[in-house]
């Protein structure tokens, strides 16, 4: 059962200018085969079917906390697509009729490499690739054998980590940017908690694998934060209560990698603080929320008004 919190796990810096072929670039990291949705996926069915969980709980522990982490991914990444492809905050006047819109106020949209982004789903995200393909439950694997789902993990976590590399560096604005390197931290500690889930239940040190690939992720300027408040040692339980088994995993005198900032790896009950998320302004030239909105806002806000 999840808690949802109107809040995206890490503050996002507002874009620079409208750019519908970066958030395009971005949706590789939503719907692309290592994208987040594949992640949460996997993750979401392995806990849903992991067998002998009572006896197993440090290992679903680990597993169920961090579906709930990739939720909240999923949720950033297409944030920052729709942030992208509506371009920087903005006060302007939502309501109205939209104008003269005889003289194709949006044709260069037209143009733009996934045109559908506009024309369907109004500048926001969807499950889709960087080349709009759909993303597809083929890309879950949940076989029931704990070791090999773990294994499979592992390599995910690395695969998406080479994703998101690729990503950052096709992008200037700053909010693709803060996405990919908060990702690329969060990524981190992932495919680390697979290697040491692995390392106590083979016996084999997997970890001394990482990092693969080897990311130098003290040479991303929008990595850094991340690195100094301890993000790269921290697992979340994103419960009140639950998950707290995972620490004998992940914790237990174990280390940071050897390449990331010194320390012990921790796990935090509940959630990072988190950021806001952005308001997209509406254009009734489009449609959004709708041609003549007036009336719609007159009712919302007498419903938040009673509801306070």
């Amino acid at each position: 059962m999840f808690l949802r919190v109107d809040k995206l796990q890490v503050e996002l810096p507002a874009p620079t200018r409208q750019d519908p072929n970066a958030a395009a670039a971005l949706q590789e990291l939503l719907g692309g085969k290592y994208g987040e949705m594949s992640t949460l996926g996997n993750y979401l069915f392995q806990s849903f079917n992991f067998r002998s969980k009572s006896k197993l709980r440090p290992f679903y522990s680990l597993v169920a906390a961090i579906t709930a982490e990739e939720l909240g991914h999923v949720e950033l990444v297409s944030n920052g697509v729709a942030m992208l492809a509506n371009g920087p905050d903005s006060n302007a006047d939502d309501t109205g009729d939209g104008g003269d819109i005889s003289g194709a106020p949006f044709e260069v949209m037209k143009d733009m490499r996934l045109a559908g982004s506009f024309f369907s789903h109004a500048g926001g995200s969807m499950p889709i690739n960087s080349n709009a393909m759909s993303w597809n439950a083929d890309m879950v694997t949940t076989t029931g054998n704990v070791i090999v789902d773990l294994l499979h993990n592992f390599h995910l976590e690395c695969g998406a980590r080479l994703h998101k590399l690729r990503v950052y560096e096709s992008l200037s604005d700053p909010t693709g940017r803060e996405v990919c390197g908060y990702l690329l931290v969060r990524g981190s500690v992932h495919a680390h908690a697979y290697a040491l889930a692995l390392k106590k239940i083979t016996g084999v040190d997997l970890d001394k694998f990482l990092p693969t690939p080897n990311i130098p992720l003290d040479k991303i300027p929008e990595c850094q934060k991340y690195l100094a408040e301890g993000s790269h040692r921290r697992l979340y339980t994103f419960s009140p209560s639950d998950y707290k088994e995972m620490a004998g995993i992940w914790g237990n005198g174990e280390t940071a990698l050897p390449s990331d900032p010194p320390g012990e790896l921790e796990v935090i009950d509940g959630m990072p603080d988190g950021g806001k998320i952005h308001d997209l302004v509406g254009t009734p030239s489009a449609f959004t929320p709708d041609y003549a909105p007036e009336e719609m806002f007159e009712i919302a806000t007498k419903l938040y008004q009673k509801s306070r």
